[in-house]
């Protein structure tokens, strides 16, 4: 299950499951990759920017990561 999204500066994205392991089927090039994520992403499913010099991620809304 897909828990947490994090979106990074360089349109790279990093996914992670509830047990905090990565997600290698669903990790890489945004634009590759939203389409399928969004696709199986459930409703506990939290979505984040991590951009610029920002120490932690930023919490973001599907339907705008």
């Amino acid at each position: 299950m897909i828990k947490a999204v994090i979106r990074i500066e360089n349109d790279m994205v990093m996914v992670f499951d509830e047990f905090g392991e990565e997600m290698p089927e669903y990790q890489g090039n945004y634009d590759f990759v939203k389409h399928r994520i969004i696709a199986n992403a459930t409703e506990d499913s939290v979505f984040n920017h991590w951009f610029g010099n920002s120490l932690k991620p930023r919490k973001t809304k599907p339907e705008i990561w």
